[in-house]
């Protein structure tokens, strides 16, 4: 059964390949974004056209009409616009949501706070109460592996606390959580986060590592090496973020029937409502990262040792357990064919 679904976000990096994915199997989708220049805007640009939406005919809180699929529209329109949304919920009338947009970026959270607020935690809330009033069947919602915060114990399972953020970005997906499990218990609405774990891949974000670093090297600038090198990261391909999601979205939660108050478990509980980890499984030191980058473009890097940056962890390792046992599956896509594949389209795209 074909669903009609609304994908915030669309104009950024995990929403655009969502949509894609939905699209190519039938799917009506509505897509979203404000549109904002957090960074390079003609990545957001390019991806709107990719999906048949031209950035020039994009006016605020109207509905556009791809041009490359006849069941995808598209809307500008910000989270924070408690009324927009609830009007384009009550026209649309949406099966399900998977709520991916959000003020994204730990460093940036050190100089913009409001910009959270706004965003992740008001729009988040608005979100919550237009799938409340219109009686939507699943929402799904973009969390993240930065709410793990201080834990050391690896690998990170979502039965773990995560009280502990040290960024306001954290905090703030830490808080989408508990605001999604108020709404499951009150009013059960199935919801599901999704904490994913460094997302890389074709389109990704120019303020991520592998982006920043494709970019120096083909420049011939150094690189910052933050932590003198001594990170790892749980590197996960963007294809199988979007498997990921797609899979949670068509199994929405039932409750937990064995969780209990006197131990209680962080990752379910006895409404609608699930948190997964969505990671590789497999942690990369940051040298090794960077190695496979100049195995991929036939240069060597340029490098800057620097020390930990605030709000960084020194490692994230995702335990996908839950995610295998519920829904049969675990991200596998190699880091060489990932980060080939993020380079042919840097190439491509800026023509270098």
């Amino acid at each position: 059964m074909t669903q009609k679904i609304l994908i915030t976000g669309t104009a950024g990096f995990i929403g655009f390949h969502l949509a894609k994915k939905l699209l190519e199997r039938g799917d009506e989708v509505i897509g979203l974004d404000v549109i904002n220049d957090y960074y390079d805007i003609r990545v957001k640009h390019g991806r709107l056209a990719e999906t048949g939406i031209a950035h020039e005919k994009v006016q605020y809180g109207q509905l556009l009409q791809s041009t490359t699929y006849d069941h995808y529209r598209f809307i500008q329109l910000g989270l924070e616009d408690a009324e927009g949304l609830n009007q384009l919920f009550a026209q649309e009338k949406f099966d399900k949501v998977i709520h991916l947009a959000a003020q994204a970026g730990v460093r940036y959270s050190l100089e913009n706070p409001q910009a959270y607020v706004d965003s992740n935690i008001v729009g988040f809330v608005n979100i919550l109460e237009a799938c409340r009033h219109h009686h939507i069947k699943h929402l799904a919602y973009a969390s993240s592996s930065s709410v793990y915060g201080l834990n050391e114990t690896m690998p990170f399972s979502i039965h773990h606390n995560v009280d502990h953020p040290i960024s306001l970005y954290a905090a703030s997906k830490k808080s989408n959580e508990l605001m999604a499990h108020t709404y499951s218990h009150l009013f059960g609405i199935p919801t599901t986060g999704l904490r994913f774990f460094t997302v890389y891949g074709p389109w990704g974000r120019p303020d991520m590592a592998l982006f920043l670093f494709t970019k120096a090297i083909l420049e011939g600038e150094p690189i910052k090496v933050f932590n003198n090198g001594e990170m790892s990261r749980d590197f996960t391909y963007v294809g199988d973020i979007v498997e990921g999601v797609m899979r949670v979205n068509d199994n929405p939660p039932q409750g937990n029937p064995e969780w209990s108050g006197k131990n209680p478990d962080p990752g379910t509980a006895k409404a609608p409502y699930m948190v997964y980890n969505i990671g590789n499984n497999s942690p990369v030191k940051l040298m090794d990262f960077i190695k496979v980058i100049e195995q991929q473009l036939g240069r060597e890097a340029q490098k800057d040792f620097m020390p930990m940056q605030p709000g960084d962890v020194s490692a994230t390792y995702a335990d996908v357990q839950d995610l295998m046992d519920n829904l049969g599956y675990k991200p596998e896509t190699s880091l060489e064919y990932g980060v080939g594949e993020f380079v042919k389209w840097y190439r491509g795209f800026y023509g270098v």
